[in-house]
């Protein structure tokens, strides 16, 4: 007769050092995360610098979270625990601030600055997009949000992008999309034009012409863009497009020519990555 497996029941206690266990090693790694920003900080400075912000890589990592995550936890508490590491050792990395849009009313907006920056970066309230977007011309170093539909009252804010020097477009927020996000109001984030590591699967672009036509969003559609601003004044019509970043600019205006649309310019404006959906809150927990 084989003896009885020798099993042991947890009890509380036992719980509780596993637990005290695991939130020594996840401040140490957070310590070791700190000494290769360190490290890092002083290759840069080697190497003649380099921006701090790296939209195309936070967007992959948040991917990936979300992709591999599991368990009880909410994908929430993941993602905004993520964020402010990310968001904190950019900061330390080099001294940012974060202009934010509140014309719109002060809840959403609050909500997505922390969610994503957490409460070490400084969050400066403006009053509409284009005080963000002077502030970030102004600022050098700094992050602009406002959102993606700024208001009627915020105009074509989207043309103060065009010039070579003005600010750009870098991200979309949030990164890991889905209907029930705490922070799920659509953001643009702006900053001085990175010559490195932009995100580049969807591309902005300010476009100039005579007038409205309705063939526009069929044009646009067939091509995988879409119109996110519109506005018409007494010069023509100003509209902020997107449009894949696999699709050469030149075809589409093209395919607009052809298609009786008039008076055509366009600019980049900036870019984001492509964005990344789950079904909800939950739905990854087993």
């Amino acid at each position: 007769m084989s003896a009885a497996p020798d099993t042991k029941l947890d009890t509380l206690a036992d719980l509780r050092v596993e637990i005290d266990r695991i939130d020594r090693d996840m401040h140490r790694l957070l310590m070791e995360r700190g000494e290769i920003i360190d490290r890092l900080i002083a290759v840069k400075a080697r190497q003649g610098g380099g921006s701090a912000f790296r939209p195309g890589r936070e967007a992959a990592m948040m991917q990936m979270i979300a992709e591999r995550h599991h368990g009880a936890l909410p994908l929430d508490t993941v993602e905004g625990i993520w964020r402010i590491i990310i968001s904190t050792f950019t900061y330390v990395q080099s001294n940012y601030s974060v202009h934010a849009d509140f014309s719109g009313g002060d809840a959403a907006m609050r909500d997505s600055v922390r969610f994503h920056f957490g409460f070490t970066v400084p969050c400066v309230v403006h009053h509409g997009a284009s005080g963000v977007i002077d502030a970030v011309a102004r600022a050098g170093g700094d992050l602009g949000m406002f959102r993606v539909d700024a208001g009627a009252a915020a105009g074509a804010w989207w043309k103060r992008l065009v010039p070579e020097e003005a600010p750009k477009i870098i991200a979309r927020l949030p990164f890991v999309e889905r209907p029930d996000h705490p922070a799920g109001m659509p953001i643009f984030m702006i900053s001085l034009p990175l010559n490195e590591a932009a995100a580049r699967d969807v591309m902005l672009y300010a476009v100039s012409l005579d007038h409205w036509t309705g063939a526009i969003p069929e044009v646009l559609g067939q091509f995988g863009g879409e119109v996110l601003g519109n506005v018409a004044d007494g010069k023509g019509v100003s509209l902020l497009v997107s449009l894949p970043g696999s699709v050469g600019l030149e075809t589409v205006l093209n395919a607009l020519q052809t298609s009786g649309v008039s008076g055509l310019h366009a600019h980049p404006i900036g870019s984001h990555a492509a964005r990344y959906e789950v079904a909800g809150r939950y739905s990854d927990a087993t």
